[in-house]
């Protein structure tokens, strides 16, 4: 699990299990005035045999992440797909 402070949120990396695969993901903590984490699936269109690989992309996520909205809501670059080849053409 990798970690970094933004603003006034806590954001951690971590994978979680759903079904046979896992799933890549960011939690989003306040860190003034309370209130409930947010879970934050990254590289959708990707699952993983292992949490082991979930959790590098997860990290992955975590440094690619260029900012976070107002409320949390994680904020890539334009194409940012989590795979490392290039994007298609749009």
């Amino acid at each position: 699990m990798a970690e970094r402070i933004l603003d006034h949120w806590l954001v951690r990396s971590s994978a979680t299990l759903e079904g046979t695969r896992y799933t890549a993901l960011l939690r989003v903590s306040p860190q003034v005035g309370g209130g409930y984490p947010v879970y934050y699936a990254v590289c959708e269109n990707r699952s993983f045999r292992s949490e082991d690989a979930a959790e590098q992309a997860a990290a992955k996520a975590l440094l690619d992440l260029v900012g976070l909205e107002a409320d949390g809501t994680p904020v890539f670059p334009d194409g940012y797909t989590g795979f490392d080849d290039p994007a298609p053409p749009a």
